[in-house]
C-alpha cells in the first residue's frame, strides 16, 4: 500500500491507508488509547491498543495501516482506526519532549540536540518560513531576468576590509573563507547583467551577540545599468514582497506554528538619509555608523509614522563603507548606499558601487592600498562595466524578525560562532 501523508488523511474518510513516520506521544485514556504520529506534513491521532503503548516509545519510527475515520476533535478531523503497527526504528528517550506545545528547555540545550529539537513541529516550522522565503527570493528576481551564480567560498584575498577572515591551508599556502560573493558577483554583471546567489558566508569577528555568527547563509544580489541606489532599494522592495508572498502561498501552516508574524511591505519603502537618522534618533552627527538601540528608535519612527516595518537609511558615510561603494553626487564623505530596517534591525546592507577603473585606483589610493592585489577583480573594469548596484540579506536574521526570536541562533540549523562547532 502506498504512503498517506497525515496533511491528506481527510481527503481519504473510509479509505484503507498506511502512514509512515514518528511517534510523537502517547496518550492513554479510561477505556482507550491514542498514539500520535508524526510526517513531514503534521499529525495525525491514532486508535491504538492501550498494551501496544509500552513497546512505542516517543520517536520510534512506524508504518501504521489502518481505516480513516472522521473525528473533529483529532488533529485535521480524521484519526486512524483498527491499526496494524509496524516498527521500522527503534528510539531511545529524546533529551527534549518533542510532543510538548512549546519547547522549554533552554537555547544551549536545543543547540547541543540540534538533530532532534529541530523535529519539534513549532521548530521545524521555522526553518520552513526561511525555506519558503528563499523559493520567494529565487522567483521574484528569476522573473525579473537575473540569473542564479554559484561563487567561490575559498578565496585568495579578503572582500571587505575591516572584516576578519578564516585562513586555511590551500595546498601549503594561506586561503580564505569568502566574507561575501561580492568581487564575483560584480565581476559577473559584465557578463549577464543580473545576478544572485544563495550561499553561506564566513566572518571571523569576534562578536558574541544575539544577532551575530560566524558563517550564515546570504542572499546576495547585484544588478547593472541602474541610476543610482534607489534603483537597487526598488529591486530589494520587490524581492521582499516577493519572499512574504511566497509564504504566504505555500507556508501557511509553518506561520501558524512557528508563531510568526508576517509584514506588509509598502509599495514604496520609506527612506531616511542617514544625516537625519542620526538627528532623529539624537546621536552626535560626527557618528559613523547607527547602533543598535538607533536602529530600534527608526525602526519604531516607521511604524509610527509611515505604518511600515520596513525603513532604508541612506547616504552612510564613506570611512564606514566599502572601497567599491559609489560616493554620493556633490558629497564625497557620504555614499549612494543604505541600509534596510526592518522591525528595528539592519537585516540589508546595498548600494550602488563604482565602475570605472579609475575610480577604483583612485579609492583605493586613498585608503593606502595599492590596486596590484585586486588585480583579478579589477580586471573587468578595465574592459567595460555598467553603472551598477547590489545587496544582500541575511536569510537568518530576517527568518528571526518573523518569528521574534530573541536569538538568530535559533532560526539556525547548526549556527557557528565563537563557541560553537558542533554539532
Amino acid at each position: 500500500m502506498s504512503r498517506t501523508l497525515t496533511a491528506d488523511l481527510p481527503q481519504r474518510i473510509g479509505q484503507r491507508v498506511t502512514l509512515r513516520g514518528w511517534v510523537h506521544r502517547r496518550r492513554r485514556l479510561s477505556r482507550i488509547a491514542f498514539l500520535v504520529v508524526r510526517d513531514r506534513s503534521g499529525l495525525a491521532q491514532v486508535v491504538a491498543d492501550g498494551n501496544l503503548l509500552d513497546a512505542l516509545g516517543e520517536e520510534t519510527v512506524v508504518a501504521v495501516e489502518g481505516t480513516v475515520v472522521a473525528n473533529p476533535r483529532a488533529p485535521g478531523g480524521a484519526e486512524l482506526t483498527d491499526p496494524r503497527i509496524t516498527v521500522l526504528g527503534s528510539a531511545t528517550p529524546p533529551p527534549v519532549e518533542l510532543w510538548r506545545p512549546a519547547l522549554t528547555a533552554g537555547l544551549p540545550t536545543l543547540l547541543d540536540h540540534a538533530p532532534i529539537a529541530w523535529r519539534h513541529p513549532a521548530r521545524s516550522a521555522v526553518w520552513q518560513l526561511a525555506a519558503a522565503s528563499v523559493r520567494g527570493f529565487r522567483r521574484a528576481l528569476d522573473a525579473r531576468g537575473f540569473i542564479e551564480i554559484q561563487t567561490p567560498k575559498l578565496v585568495g584575498g579578503s572582500t571587505e576590509s575591516g572584516a576578519t577572515v578564516f585562513v586555511v591551508d590551500y595546498f601549503g599556502r594561506p586561503a580564505y573563507l569568502a566574507q561575501s560573493p561580492q568581487f564575483y558577483k560584480q565581476m559577473m554583471v559584465g557578463v549577464f547583467e543580473r545576478v544572485y546567489e544563495v550561499g553561506p558566508v564566513f566572518r571571523a569577528e569576534p562578536h558574541d551577540t544575539v544577532r551575530h555568527l560566524a558563517e550564515y547563509v546570504s542572499l546576495d544580489v547585484e544588478l547593472g545599468f541602474v541610476d543610482d541606489h534607489r534603483d537597487v532599494l526598488a529591486v530589494l522592495r520587490d524581492v521582499l514582497a516577493g519572499m512574504v508572498g511566497t509564504i504566504r502561498a505555500e507556508a501557511a501552516q509553518a506561520v501558524e506554528r512557528a508563531a510568526a508574524r508576517l509584514p506588509e511591505v509598502p509599495e514604496r519603502i520609506p527612506l531616511i538619509h542617514f544625516r537625519d537618522a542620526l538627528a532623529l534618533v539624537g546621536a552626535d552627527p560626527d557618528e559613523p555608523d547607527l547602533a543598535p538601540e538607533h536602529e530600534r528608535h527608526i525602526g519604531r519612527w516607521a511604524l509610527e509614522e509611515h505604518g511600515s516595518d520596513f525603513v532604508a537609511v541612506e547616504g552612510y558615510p564613506a570611512r564606514k563603507r566599502p572601497f567599491y561603494t559609489h560616493p554620493e553626487p556633490g558629497d564625497a564623505g557620504s555614499t549612494n548606499s543604505f541600509d534596510l530596517l526592518f522591525r528595528g534591525l539592519e537585516l540589508v546592507t546595498g548600494g550602488q558601487r563604482l565602475h570605472e577603473y579609475a575610480d577604483y585606483a583612485r579609492a583605493l589610493a586613498d585608503r593606502g592600498e595599492a590596486t596590484d592585489a585586486f588585480e583579478p577583480y579589477l580586471q573587468a573594469f578595465r574592459h567595460g562595466m555598467p553603472p551598477h548596484g547590489g545587496f544582500a540579506i541575511g536569510l537568518e536574521r530576517w527568518t528571526a524578525r518573523l518569528v521574534g526570536a530573541d536569538n538568530v541562533r535559533r532560526t539556525t540549523l547548526f549556527p557557528r560562532d565563537l563557541h560553537r562547532l558542533a554539532p
